[in-house]
């Protein structure tokens, strides 16, 4: 059985339904993008299965059980989030926003220890971030941002962590420098992640489960290479295109077709 699921969900926002009959399986250990255009639902199936949004029908399952039924406190210890868009508060250091990933260790018995101190500085040095310790977070550029959040998501030490859009506002660099991050810690910590990418080249390079959504539907999940084709390309997104393998990687890139030239008119 997957740790994380959804069954027959229905999603909305007040009486705005987002999404209808909706089942997603997340594969344990798996590295899943969930990829489709603006407002297909993306980011409120992820809002779904992290807790923040609860379905007005159906069920999400945390290792078996409906995630709105366990205490907070055991959810935080399983499934970790970073959103969209995370604001530090005031003047807080990069050291202290980290720490705040142990708070769910915490409890009216156990204090801060030397274990959440080993946690958080091994957490800044998996993020690169350990230099920048001291340094206040408003100081830093988009991209040490995003890592130092992503640090304060490993130091809860949750098997699961979700991520929703991880590279926004990051220059192409910073994006793939993020991406990697994640990379490493699907494949060298064994942790099960799930994001929400806009970029497909990008979902299909560092993806090992794609679900492509649209209309608050699931069009196809599986594979990249199974899922990001020509045609299912052109049916979600509408963008007529070619798949080829990436000649770094051999995962799908899509190619885009080139725009017809506008027809010349004669001169009167």
């Amino acid at each position: 059985m997957s740790r994380l699921s959804g069954t027959g969900m229905t999603l909305a926002y007040d009486k705005r339904v987002i999404a209808e009959e909706l089942s997603v399986e997340i594969p344990d250990g798996s590295f899943t993008v969930i990829i489709g255009p603006n407002a297909c639902g993306k980011s409120t199936l992820l809002r779904a299965l992290s807790r923040l949004l609860k379905p007005t029908a159906g069920t999400v399952l945390l290792d078996g059980a409906d995630v709105h039924s366990l205490p907070t406190r055991t959810v935080a210890k399983t499934l970790g989030l970073l959103p969209q868009s995370s604001v530090a508060p005031d003047g807080i250091s990069v050291a202290e926003l980290v720490a705040r990933g142990r708070y769910p260790h915490q409890g009216i018995l156990r204090r801060w220890s030397t274990e959440d101190e080993r946690v958080v500085t091994e957490s800044m040095a998996a993020t690169g971030v350990a230099d920048l310790a001291d340094r206040s977070v408003d100081e830093l550029s988009g991209g040490q941002r995003q890592r130092v959040w992503i640090a304060m998501a490993l130091a809860q030490q949750t098997p699961l962590l979700l991520l929703d859009e991880p590279t926004t506002f990051l220059d192409i660099a910073h994006q793939i420098e993020v991406l990697d991050l994640c990379a490493e810690l699907h494949e060298r910590q064994g942790r099960t992640l799930v994001a929400v990418l806009h970029d497909l080249n990008h979902a299909a390079r560092y993806a090992t489960h794609l679900i492509a959504m649209r209309g608050g539907k699931i069009a196809k999940a599986g594979k990249p290479g199974e899922v990001l084709t020509a045609d299912l390309v052109e049916e979600v997104f509408g963008l007529p295109c070619r798949v080829i393998d990436d000649p770094e990687t051999g995962t799908p890139l899509v190619i885009p077709r080139k725009r017809a030239a506008a027809p010349v008119t004669a001169e009167a």
